[in-house]
């Protein structure tokens, strides 16, 4: 069994490491060169570059799928595949977890997040510990207090994240040592014990990092646009699933104010375009951006993020008219209260003049099958110039094709923080005596997203900036969940607009305790956008003829509700919704799908030792 020694905090693995990261002496003479190795801040700081690739992912590197968007965060209510939807964890798995600093190459869908692998919180409390036993005395006291609120942030971050997926885990504080079972093998700390400790950690960072520590290293701007994200999480996640209400108003305060502290800093506002966050060569400059992760050709760190997005690559799930459904017209009522011309048309050449800039941002305005369940395809994380070599006989470019993609990644961005805070607020207010949310509010908030501006191609297609949300004019959406304040509904649609194909909506509906969305009942899942035969499906070669391989393939819903499937002779009848081909629905979510379980494996490790593992509640 020392195999889970390493998994659960041995020495000998992150020591391995660190010697061939640092070009270290044998390991032999460990001690006496660890006290000669934490001397100064240049040692600190390269001890800490490993945290950087693990937890500032942005898109990843190659062809790495890990926390990137489209092609890590690919699965929730908004998004429909072609035949039966995929399924969410039913089995116990039978592997024992990770044991080494590398991500897990996937992640599971329901609840993603880092294995059963405590490898990084053993790094963490390592360079806690010997900042403390040896760089103390040789430190400023400024140096002191952020080298110890960088370690103390990547502790909190590792276990806000394995909280996220299995809840109760083991809590060290401290680094344990390799004969040291009783500690390695303790049962579970319960979930809101770890986030206490979590808690103090995000504390200290929030008062001791530095504001700035020189380009692309962690700075106490970019820490608490997380610790506003991982909050909010935890906050909100306490208070739906009936957890520990303080626990809850705790966490979502020091949400709303790691938030505030961002925003009141003056340092970042919303004056770049949506298409320019995720499509830009370089991030340097963009006001929005609080922190990216650079990707560099002549460095050869490049990614495929937005090989997925240029119009080629296969999207194996796509937008749903659910999604599409939601996002609000630019005269800021749905679609369904709309004044806005042709607000009820479902075209996606007519949907990105009528709606929210975000989603001709986010969408090609043509039907495209390599989105291959509803046919509408994402190109957020592609330059409109991607498109131009789409059906034109000439080759992509290495950065829009390939694993040679170069666009840098936002990894933490204002809009994140502010609607982070809105929604903090508006929970604290509804259940915890917290101040109401004023127009003010929402004027530093949504609408001050709703203010970006708009690029020359955007504005060359009519896309128009959407107006701002009013207190006193709020939607009144036929589609909001009963238990689901109006208010709220709007800050929550805000997010699913916002985050589209990144990592947020299926932590959101697992925060939300809303994982039951991913069952499909209504019909708007099954469906795609409205779709023209004779325009979308056209045979170029025979005007007046809809492509012969859609015959018995391609089927429409009609708006009252028939479906008509091409027989080759009926072309002017197929116009309607797309319908999703072969669907069937996912077999229904379970309460114990909101966490993962642990390995056998594990479990029989921990009795091969004489100790016990508690399995997740409901596996």
């Amino acid at each position: 069994m020392k195999k889970l020694s390493y998994i659960i905090l041995g020495s000998a693995l992150l020591f391995t490491s660190c010697q061939k990261f640092l070009d270290r002496p044998d390991l032999n003479t460990m001690v006496d060169s660890e006290a000669t190795y934490w001397r100064n801040e240049n040692d600190l700081r390269l001890f800490a570059n490993d945290f950087y690739p693990n937890y500032f992912v942005g898109y990843n590197s190659a062809w790495g799928t890990a926390y990137a968007p489209v092609i890590g965060y690919n699965f929730s209510d908004d998004l429909t595949s072609e035949n039966q939807q995929l399924a969410l964890l039913g089995s116990i798995p039978t592997d024992g977890g990770g044991s080494t600093s590398a991500a897990p190459a996937t992640l599971r869908l329901e609840h993603p997040g880092p294995n059963w692998n405590f490898y990084w919180v053993r790094k963490a409390n390592l360079m806690i510990d010997r900042i403390e036993t040896f760089s103390k005395t040789k430190l400023t006291e400024d140096e002191y207090k952020h080298w110890s609120a960088v370690g103390r942030f990547f502790r909190g971050f590792e276990y806000s994240r394995l909280v996220s997926n299995f809840g109760d885990v083991p809590y060290f504080d401290k680094e344990v040592r390799p004969d040291d079972f009783e500690t390695q093998y303790k049962d579970r700390t319960p979930r809101g014990e770890v986030m206490d400790k979590v808690y103090e950690d995000f504390k200290y960072v929030m008062s001791n990092m530095r504001e700035s520590d020189g380009a692309g290293y962690v700075h106490r701007y970019a820490a608490a646009a997380m610790i506003s994200n991982m909050m909010l999480f935890e906050g909100s996640w306490q208070q739906y699933h009936n957890l520990d209400k303080a626990r809850a108003k705790k966490y979502l305060e020091l949400a709303r104010d790691a938030a505030q502290y961002v925003m009141d800093s003056g340092k970042y506002n919303f004056g770049s375009d949506f298409k320019s966050l995720f499509a830009s060569e370089n991030l340097a400059a963009n006001p929005e951006v609080i922190f990216s992760r650079t990707y560099d050709d002549a460095l050869t760190i490049r990614h495929s993020v937005a090989s997925y997005s240029n119009g080629t690559e296969n999207q194996v799930r796509s937008a749903n008219l659910n999604l599409i459904q939601s996002f609000i017209c630019n005269d800021g009522k749905i679609y369904q209260n709309s004044a806005v011309e042709d607000a009820k048309n479902f075209r996606l050449k007519e949907l990105i003049k009528t709606r929210d800039p975000r989603f001709e941002a986010t969408f090609m305005d043509t039907v495209n099958t390599p989105a291959v369940g509803t046919l509408v395809y994402a190109y957020k994380f592609a330059g409109r110039e991607a498109l131009t070599f789409l059906n034109s006989g000439k080759p992509y470019p290495a950065k829009w094709g390939s694993n040679t993609n170069t666009n840098d990644a936002p990894v933490a961005r204002l809009a994140e923080v502010v609607l982070n805070w809105i929604e903090a607020k508006q929970i604290l207010a509804e259940n915890h005596g917290g101040a109401a949310v004023t127009q003010g509010d929402l004027d530093k908030s949504i609408n001050a997203i709703r203010k970006r501006p708009l690029d020359k191609e955007a504005e060359g297609k009519g896309v128009k900036q959407t107006a701002a949300l009013m207190l006193s004019a709020l939607p009144s959406d036929p589609e909001r969940d009963s238990d689901v304040s109006p208010l709220m509904w709007e800050i929550r649609r805000e997010r699913r607009m916002e985050f589209v194909f990144e990592y947020a909506r299926i932590q959101d509906i697992r925060r939300w305790k809303k994982l039951t969305y991913l069952n499909f009942e209504k019909d708007s899942y099954k469906l795609g956008s409205w779709v023209i035969g004779l325009k979308d499906f056209r045979d170029k070669n025979n005007p007046g003829k809809i492509l012969a391989s859609y015959k018995n393939r391609l089927q429409v819903k009609k708006a009252d509700g028939t479906i008509v499937t091409y027989d080759g002779t009926n072309d002017a009848e197929m116009e309607g919704f797309y319908v999703v081909r072969n669907f069937t629905n996912r077999l229904p979510v379970l309460d114990k799908n909101y966490l993962a379980p642990v390995s056998v494996a594990l479990i029989q490790a921990y009795q091969d030792k004489g100790y016990k593992l508690t399995q997740t509640p409901g596996w």
